[in-house]
């Protein structure tokens, strides 16, 4: 599912190249928030960087997440569009460990599949359901393609259900199952 799922997910990304720029005229639909996690895309993911842009100039604070152990949920750091970053433990893109640790209010995901439920398809690796999974207060946004959207998604025990996606086309808050 996973192959699959990156497959689409490249095809978007070489056929809408203006995807995320679209998906700003959207943000004002996100639920409110000070704090705002986001991430630094890798490969075919969407990239936030005019959301991050957008968000920052209406005021609200960004932060990356920093995977310190790759078994336990990550931390935030705040992060200034600019500022210098480090791979982290799972060799993502973060912020240098002076920056100051942070509590988000939002966090905003990359995914490879969502659905309309709250169901979203990462990469396999937990890093999101365990932070998801420690921080339940926290508002879940899944960042993707519109054409990243199936059906719907099997769910193990595990994973933690996402509060609604921002795509291209529009803000689209997951339905109760």
């Amino acid at each position: 599912m996973r192959a699959e799922a990156r497959d689409v997910r490249r095809r978007f990304a070489e056929g809408e190249p203006t995807a995320a720029e679209r998906a700003v005229a959207f943000a004002a639909a996100l639920p409110p928030a000070i704090v705002v996690a986001v991430y630094r895309a890798m490969g075919s993911e969407l990239n936030p960087e005019p959301l991050i842009r957008a968000l920052v100039s209406a005021g609200a604070e960004a932060c990356l997440p920093v995977v310190l152990e790759r078994d336990a949920p990550m931390i935030f750091r705040r992060w200034v569009p600019g500022d210098p970053l480090d791979a982290d433990a799972a060799g993502c893109p973060a912020p240098l460990p002076l920056a100051e640790v942070v509590d988000p209010d939002l966090i905003l995901t990359p995914l490879l599949a969502f659905d309309d439920y709250g169901g979203r398809l990462g990469q396999g690796g937990g890093f999101y359901d365990r932070t998801f999974a420690a921080r339940p207060g926290v508002i879940r946004i899944g960042f993707g393609y519109s054409g990243q959207r199936v059906e719907r998604l099997p769910m193990e025990s595990h994973d933690v259900r996402l509060h609604g996606v921002l795509t291209e086309v529009g803000y689209t808050a997951a339905r109760k199952v």
